[in-house]
């Protein structure tokens, strides 16, 4: 029935991934220093609004990330490598417990004080579905021609973007009890394993575009 898929480790394992680098976590912080003049109820519905940003660019990504890729005639190895590298930007930023610069800079920072609502900016985008979340979706989606596949990728998305709702909703009172410290040990370790992955995909990024490296032999 679902023949041309994936096992249920590998989609396990992309919906791992995937919250790895949206890192509901990482934003806590920033979510609660945000919303700090918000009451209780304004803080949900910022959440929820949040939660559905992240769903719905993951979601087009994951449908229409290939077709504009074609478009523009660029390759999915092509796409890997590029994403690989900016995905290892994000996570040694992380693993320096600080924000990325190519998911917000500080003029951006300065200029969400100022806004009334960020639930979609900065917060939704590019906060939590940065550009390195959009590009590692795309390279998830392309690896299966098949719509099981798709589905089941897509399905992923929805759950990130669940498990960021959840994420958000508790912030509040975990955010009292954790300390700056203990944040930013949890998000070194979500850097470490989100550098392993852009190793990864680095990795098969290049053995698409060079053939030959693949070869057990290439370097006797």
């Amino acid at each position: 029935m679902f023949e041309g898929a994936l096992s249920l480790v590998a989609y396990v394992k992309i919906f791992v991934a995937m919250i790895v680098i949206v890192n509901p976590l990482g934003i806590m912080p920033v979510f609660v220093a945000m919303t700090a003049s918000q009451s209780d109820s304004e803080r949900m519905r910022i959440a929820g609004i949040a939660a559905q940003t992240v769903a719905a660019v993951l979601l087009i990504s994951t449908l229409l990330g290939e077709r504009v890729l074609e478009l523009f005639g660029i390759s999915i190895a092509s796409f890997k490598v590029g994403g690989a590298i900016l995905i290892m930007l994000n996570a040694l930023a992380m693993m320096q417990a600080m924000p990325a610069r190519d998911k917000q800079t500080p003029e951006e920072a300065e200029e969400a004080e100022d806004k009334a609502s960020i639930a979609v900016v900065p917060l939704g985008i590019p906060l939590l579905a940065g550009p390195g979340a959009m590009s590692t979706i795309i390279i998830y989606a392309s690896e299966k021609k098949v719509v099981w596949h798709l589905l089941a990728v897509c399905v992923t998305a929805v759950g990130v973007a669940i498990v960021t709702w959840i994420a958000l909703r508790i912030a509040i009172r975990v955010g009292r009890r954790m300390s700056t410290t203990t944040l930013n040990v949890a998000t070194r370790i979500m850097g470490l394993l989100l550098a392993a992955l852009a190793v990864e995909i680095f990795a098969g990024g290049i053995v698409e575009l060079i053939p030959a490296l693949g070869k057990p032999d290439v370097f006797r």
